[in-house]
């Protein structure tokens, strides 16, 4: 496992980064630089992947999806050499633990790695931790800890992956938090919104969708469910005599004959837009703070967000403010390499690579101990 210098992660002016979103259909690529007090993409990309490359957020063919990385990095041609990349779902651990007040942070971390508190041997891990603050019921002695931990097999799979398109590791992030990210910038830049909204988005992946509610600018509330923009890639391949990647690819494009629309895609958008309007409702049965009790708005990301009348078929079956996540739309211009019209496209599916992309300009953010510490095992 290669070495990160953690000296250059914290300091004033880290060597850029470029965000690399490895999904289960794609890879994602953005980088983003300054253009006065706004941000501005500076490159980007999509390449595709075939199918079971990846499954359930984990790298199964290293090889092609290196190679993807390597053609998607030749296309975009960023500027930046050093990647951000996230980890989620079965890989992840999260556990909040209570410590004694005044530990070192070399303490801390023995004793995270020396406890009981995940049943994995400390050699087989990536481990980190933030201190969350006082602990509520004891806050002179004791204090809260955010304990991340990753199975390092997963974490080389990425690094792996990268150095074969000469892309070196700097951060690994917790896609919870890479999500959360992006989701502010869009909430703190959209005048319709503002920091005290309790807010929907809902994330259409290949597989599953996911609802995050976002209150006073943290996730507090997240539900997924069996459902995604694969069963439309199949529905198309099965009616059509098509491979899956000629599948995926005629959907990307709407290269597709004229019955699509009536026989696959209609059909497909109300079923979405049911199963987003139950998950809603499902947060409404929870016993939430009334301050969350309604959500003010609802932003739809990832793949299928982009398919035209998907706003218009949640908000008749939801109600309220139903619009797309878009983390572009009050930025500068991209820079003129970039294709804007396809970048819009895109943007609902970006917002992962996007929230990756901001960590060159957030310093107190980079020092989070969101990431998974990557030094080199005992």
């Amino acid at each position: 496992m290669p070495n990160i210098d953690f000296k250059r992660i914290f300091s004033l002016k880290p060597p850029p980064v470029v965000g690399i979103d490895i999904g289960s259909t794609s890879v994602k690529l953005l980088e983003l630089g300054r253009s006065g007090s706004s941000y501005r993409v500076e490159s980007y990309g999509v390449e595709p992947l075939p199918e079971k490359a990846v499954e359930d957020k984990n790298i199964l063919e290293l090889e092609i999806v290196g190679e993807a990385i390597q053609r998607l990095v030749k296309r975009a041609n960023p500027r930046a050499d050093h990647a951000a990349v996230a980890v989620a779902g079965p890989a992840v651990i999260t556990k909040v633990v209570t410590m004694d007040a005044g530990m070192s942070d070399g303490d801390i971390k023995s004793d995270l790695e020396g406890g009981n508190y995940i049943d994995i041997p400390p050699e087989e891990l990536n481990l980190d931790f933030e201190i969350i603050g006082p602990n509520e019921k004891e806050p002179e002695a004791r204090v809260d800890v955010l304990m991340v931990a990753s199975r390092s097999e997963v974490v080389e799979s990425r690094t792996t992956c990268l150095e074969m398109a000469d892309l070196k590791t700097r951060i690994i992030d917790i896609e919870k938090y890479v999500l959360e990210n992006a989701f502010k910038l869009i909430v703190e830049n959209d005048p319709s919104m503002n920091s005290e909204d309790t807010i929907a988005l809902v994330e259409v992946g290949a597989t599953t969708t996911t609802i995050n509610v976002m209150g006073e600018l943290e996730i507090i509330f997240t539900r997924e469910e069996l459902f995604g923009g694969k069963r439309l890639t199949e529905e198309i391949q099965n009616l059509y005599s098509l491979s899956y990647d000629e599948a995926n690819l005629a959907k990307r494009t709407g290269n597709l004959p004229e019955n699509y629309a009536t026989d696959i895609l209609e059909p497909f958008i109300d079923d979405l837009a049911q199963q987003i309007s139950r998950m809603v409702q499902y947060y409404y049965s929870m016993e939430v703070s009334s301050k969350y009790a309604k959500l003010s708005h609802i932003l739809i990301c990832g793949g299928c967000a982009s398919i035209p009348g998907i706003v218009e078929k949640v908000s008749n079956k939801v109600g309220g403010h139903v619009s797309i996540a878009n983390p572009f739309t009050f930025m500068a211009p991209p820079a003129s390499k970039v294709d804007k019209k396809l970048l819009m496209t895109d943007a609902p599916a970006l917002l992962i690579a996007c929230g990756l992309a901001l960590r060159n300009f957030d310093a107190e953010f980079a020092a989070k101990a969101h990431k998974i510490d990557k030094a080199e095992k005992k």
